[in-house]
């Protein structure tokens, strides 16, 4: 039987992906169904999203099963980290259109999805929904030992795994915070912008809604890298000594 190429048989991807799909849809009905008075539409869609990261993620075989974290992982993933992972699965189906942008070495037995190219709000910058991290390569690619390439290993392994780390344990919280900041500290930006800094009031809307939102704010120092080069230096968070 021909293996593909991340060293895997097909026929054990086919039943890793249906056993995981079917028990991830089985999860989130449990969960949902725990929960009561949910719309049937949205608890449909919510087993639905379960059911797809679970057959996708038991293909790609991205879950450690050998060790108690992966069924965690897994757990979470298909209940309460359930709204990002939603997203994930949307993330997956729009890189499809990016051939052989799925990154197989940084996504095997590590809980999460890693693609080198793929979809991304802003150039140069990797997005995570989920435990789907897209546009991870950046200008530099994942692939080679150059520091630069190394560089940016590291931030899909610390800044983006602590976003999946976050959803996992702040699950609904997490996606609500994460929005209301942007939406309401974007709109604090405007204004100080406008007033404060009126030539470069897109840096200081910025570094309200994105620099400086918690969430960020953990991942960026967790990685060791704060202030960000692209912050208002004025008003991003002061980093303790």
């Amino acid at each position: 039987m021909v293996k593909e190429p991340g060293g895997r048989r097909p026929l054990v991807s086919a039943v890793e992906a249906v056993g995981v799909g079917v028990g991830g849809a089985a999860l989130a009905w449990l969960f949902i169904a725990a929960l009561r008075m949910v719309p049937a539409a949205v608890a449909g869609a919510a087993v639905g999203a379960a059911g797809l990261n679970g057959a996708i993620s038991g293909a790609k075989g991205i879950y450690q099963w050998r060790r108690p974290h992966g069924w965690v992982c897994w757990a979470l993933d298909s209940t309460w980290g359930l709204i990002s992972v939603a997203g994930g699965v949307v993330l997956h189906l729009v890189n499809a259109l990016y051939p052989s942008s799925y990154f197989d070495g940084m996504s095997r037995r590590t809980n999460r999805h890693v693609y080198e190219g793929g979809f991304t709000f802003r150039s140069r910058f990797a997005i995570t929904f989920g435990n789907v991290v897209s546009a991870g390569g950046g200008e530099t690619g994942l692939r080679g030992d150059s520091p630069r390439v190394v560089r940016r290993r590291r931030l899909i392994d610390v800044h983006e795994g602590a976003h999946v780390l976050q959803n996992r344990s702040f699950g609904p919280l997490y996606v609500l915070g994460y929005g209301a900041w942007l939406v309401l500290a974007g709109a604090a930006g405007l204004l100080v912008g406008l007033v404060m800094d009126r030539r470069n009031w897109r840096s200081v809307v910025e570094t309200f809604a994105y620099y400086d939102n918690p969430f960020e704010y953990w991942a960026y120092r967790k990685d060791d890298y704060w202030p960000p080069h692209g912050a208002h230096p004025r008003f991003v968070w002061k980093a303790r000594r």
